[in-house]
């Protein structure tokens, strides 16, 4: 079995809590992308992480804490700058972000900072989410993308907070466009697909995203689970039903569950194999979202066995 890169943003999450009564902050590590790689670790995958780590106390955290689950750092390169913060507060289980730190420490890996030998060998590229609204981590993905010959996935992972006005908003779609045109898989949520197109409407944004390009689409819709759009047909799958608590990392859950079936698997042939690719990212992401979010709530298949013993 090969490798995948995945190439994005690593931060610290600050996640409120209520601790007797009182509001706090529970410190995790975090990013979509490296959720992403944690996530494919955990599951017994093979993965190299790309990005940039502040040399900062956190950032050590952050280092370690990829040792420790396995994923690979041959893409890591270390900045002096202060680590990114994300404070996430919650209306439910559904997380809001708000990010502190100029610059931010995560969007810093320059092109010539990519690892040319390790991205050759991989097999399947992941990228997107807020790394790509700035320069010159943009730059870096485009060129790693554009010389790809493996299986490329993306993750626009939409964050509201950072699209000041109409015109970012505008700017996000036409760069998100760009890399779904080329893309083998699209993963996004009905959160994105909504603030992208102002439609709520999942088969409608696959089919759209379809229509640019792109080889399949699978649109997350929370506790409804997910519309896969496929070359030769369409399907919604029903998640299976969790106590939910925390959905902090759901979605990467699934983006990291599909990646791992991919190294395992290959190209699907078709919407068939699709459907058991996406009904197992369900059932991980089902998991993720019964314990407290981030990186941390990535399972095993240990874990994911106990849960779902029919999986």
């Amino acid at each position: 079995m090969g490798y995948a890169v995945v190439l994005g943003e690593a931060l610290i999450d600050l996640l409120e809590a209520d601790l007797g009564g009182e509001q706090i902050y529970r410190q995790a590590i975090g990013g979509a992308p490296l959720n992403v790689a944690v996530g494919v670790a955990r599951l017994g995958g093979r993965v190299e992480y790309a990005g940039t780590l502040s040399t900062d106390v956190l950032g050590d955290r952050i280092a370690a804490f990829l040792t420790e689950t396995g994923v690979g750092e041959r893409g890591v390169r270390r900045v002096d700058v202060p680590t990114t913060l994300a404070v996430t507060t919650f209306e439910g289980a559904e997380p809001g972000f708000t990010f502190y730190g100029e610059p931010p420490s995560y969007a810093l890996l320059a092109p010539g900072d990519l690892d040319q030998a390790t991205l050759a060998g991989a097999e399947v590229l992941y990228t997107g989410s807020i790394c790509l609204l700035r320069e010159p981590f943009r730059a870096t993905a485009r060129q790693a993308w554009a010389g790809f010959g493996g299986i490329r996935v993306f993750d626009p992972n939409v964050r509201p907070k950072l699209l000041p006005d109409e015109a970012a908003l505008t700017a996000l779609r036409d760069l998100v466009e760009e890399f779904f045109a080329t893309a083998d898989l699209v993963k996004l949520s009905s959160a994105d697909a909504q603030l992208l197109y102002g439609d709520s409407d999942p088969a409608a944004a696959a089919d759209r995203i379809r229509a640019l390009g792109a080889g399949t689409v699978v649109v997350t819709c929370g506790a409804q689970g997910a519309h896969v759009a496929a070359a030769d047909g369409a399907v919604m799958l029903p998640a299976p039903a969790v106590a939910a608590i925390d959905a902090t990392g759901a979605g990467d859950s699934v983006m990291g569950a599909l990646v791992r079936r991919l190294l395992a698997d290959g190209r699907p042939s078709g919407l068939a194999a699709w459907e058991g690719h996406v009904r197992y990212a369900l059932a991980v992401a089902g998991l993720v979202c019964e314990r407290q979010g981030g990186a941390t709530a990535m399972p095993t298949p240990t874990e994911l066995a106990a849960r779902w013993p029919s999986l």
